[in-house]
């Protein structure tokens, strides 16, 4: 099968995932659980618990412990964006070609939905607890899902991008951003599928460096999207980085140079993945795609 047609399958798969752990729109905190199926129905590649699905499985494994994880990640994913788009952050009124959820639903209650995903997310996480033969795998899991959510991961990349909006940044402070509020994420996703499988701690940190590799090629991307992209395409504004006088790595490096680099770390990623004892490739195929995306 085309790769672009077992990526539409798989990525219907996860939807069915994520649909099946949010929650009822009933009682009277209706309008919080409608904000939080709205942002999360948005759309949107579901790459991370793809990502931590396939790894999952190129570790041997087969429960379905993995799916409460696969969901959680989602719903801390869509808890960040929310928040990304407030007017006190990047003021964006335009996600996936819909209204962001602050411009729906009103700035209150798209703070509140945002925390209300986040913590949604550890809710239906530690559902895996009684889905699992391994309870300490799943402990470990949650540990590094919160590790990697909070101030030692996209929290703290945040905390650094959001201080120095409108100021030249230096490289070393860029990759930081970029490893934390990007990369964390997709470090949390693979480990995640890594440590539910069963991987060994050297296979963990191998698995950790992949993902790292893979979140920064794609954060590069996406800042070469924002300049060589149409809004159409996108589906959010473009050029919103030079609006808001965002140094990127294509500001500080050129557009030839970054898409250089684009190549390198993400050819580097998959010769990692090649030294993993499982095969699979169509998680290959998988980091290949996102980082040649268009979108």
């Amino acid at each position: 099968m085309e790769m672009r047609e077992e990526l539409k399958k798989r990525t219907g798969e996860v939807e069915a995932v994520v649909e099946s752990y949010l929650p009822k729109e009933e009682g009277h905190q209706k309008t919080i659980f409608e904000a939080m199926n709205y942002s999360v129905r948005a759309g949107g590649k579901r790459l991370r618990p793809m990502l931590m699905e396939e790894t999952y499985h190129l570790f041997g494994g087969t429960e379905k412990a993995v799916e409460p994880f696969m969901a959680a990640m989602e719903m801390i994913h869509t808890s960040s964006l929310i928040h990304d788009d407030l007017p006190c952050m990047d003021n964006d009124e335009l996600r996936r070609g819909l209204p962001t959820t602050w411009k729906k639903f009103g700035y209150d209650m798209a703070v509140l939905a945002g925390d209300a995903l986040m913590i949604y997310a550890f809710e239906t996480a530690s559902k895996a607890f009684s889905m699992t033969a391994y309870p300490d795998r799943a402990a470990k899991a949650i540990q590094v899902l919160a590790e990697k959510t909070g101030i030692y991961g996209m929290i703290g990349g945040q905390v650094v991008d959001v201080e120095l909006t409108g100021k030249p940044i230096p490289q070393e402070k860029l990759d930081f951003i970029y490893r934390l509020k990007t990369g964390a994420l997709l470090e949390a996703s693979m480990m995640i599928g890594a440590i539910l499988g069963g991987a060994s701690e050297e296979e963990g940190k191998r698995v950790e460096e992949i993902a790292s590799a893979v979140g920064l090629a794609f954060q590069i991307q996406d800042d070469i999207l924002d300049v060589t992209s149409t809004s159409e395409e996108l589906g959010k504004p473009v050029l919103s980085d030079e609006k808001n006088q965002k140094t990127t790595y294509v500001t500080l490096v050129g557009l030839d140079q970054a898409r250089a680099d684009v190549a390198e770390i993400s050819a580097r990623a998959v010769s990692l993945l090649k030294e993993l004892p499982g095969e699979n490739p169509f998680l290959e195929n998988l980091i290949t795609m996102l980082v040649e995306r268009k979108k």
